[in-house]
């Protein structure tokens, strides 16, 4: 069982400082994309609200990773862009001693009366997991993955070239403070690189960036992907994923990656810790 109280990062003045469970897998001195993306959702999350901007909600994020981040403490800094009747716009820059790391363009829309026109949509959505396999949640706990074998949450069982899924339960972005449902979308993202690039061998894709896009947010802080589509071409692939809550689907991530053969994550190998670390067994 993970800590509940557990959170990705703790504050220090303007610092976001890293914890155990924001280590990532691609090396040992790194912060993994979820809890980055967590990091630059919160960001935009709290400016709007700074802004006093309670008619809207947030839209689409889409995030650039697009320097290798070390595990030290991170700075945020916002610049609202556009804070218009309907839409607002904020930019996120988050570096670490400095340098930039990552970006993130986060976009707010006012809801307003739906059009009337009928227009295509699939007819088949995808469905959260059976409750009586995953019981509701609202504390963190290992992430439960469908492949060809089912849901489950043994790793290994998963390493194959199905189509893959994932069923998060958000933890905390920041220590101390209550996660709130956006921030649980925009960290579960990060994970459309898991869910369309995790095949045989494991993850030999690293994602150079994510972008989220929300129709509505979920309810609650219980998230899931499913790989809807993938190509790839000399070593750079595109894919996507739907997001989806025990309501339905509610959004669509894709992602652009590059093959890091080389230092493979070998998911099979994964084991999860008591501090909600993945380490390998």
């Amino acid at each position: 069982m993970i800590d509940p109280e557990l959170a990705y990062f703790t504050q220090d003045a303007e610092l976001l400082v890293p914890t155990e469970l924001a280590r990532g897998s691609w090396s040992e001195d790194s912060i993994h994309g979820v809890a980055l993306c967590g990091a630059l959702g919160r960001a935009g999350e709290r400016t709007l609200g700074h802004l006093g901007r309670t008619d809207l909600r947030p839209s689409r994020m889409t995030v650039d990773l697009f320097a290798a981040p070390r595990f030290a403490p991170c700075v945020l800094a916002t610049e609202v862009v556009r804070d218009g009747p309907r839409i607002c716009l904020i930019d996120v820059q988050l570096t670490q001693a400095g340098k930039r790391v990552a970006r993130a363009s986060v976009q707010f829309l006012k809801p307003t009366e739906p059009a009337t026109g009928a227009v295509w949509a699939p007819e088949e959505r995808p469905a959260a997991p059976p409750i009586e396999i995953v019981p509701p949640s609202e504390v963190p706990r290992v992430p439960f993955i469908l492949s060809d074998t089912g849901w489950s949450q043994n790793f290994a069982e998963h390493q194959d070239g199905g189509r893959k899924a994932a069923w998060y339960s958000a933890a905390r972005v920041v220590a101390a403070e209550p996660v709130t449902p956006f921030q649980a979308a925009a960290s579960t993202a990060d994970a459309v690189n898991f869910v369309t690039n995790w095949g045989t061998r494991g993850v030999e894709h690293i994602n150079t960036d994510v972008t989220l896009a929300l129709s509505r947010l979920p309810v609650g802080t219980e998230v899931g992907l499913i790989a809807m589509d993938r190509v790839d071409d000399d070593g750079i692939a595109v894919g996507s994923a739907a997001m989806f809550d025990r309501q339905g689907q509610f959004g669509i991530v894709a992602c652009t990656v590059i093959a890091n053969a080389k230092r493979t994550v070998d998911m099979g190998s994964k084991v999860y810790t008591e501090d909600g670390r993945h380490t390998d067994s």
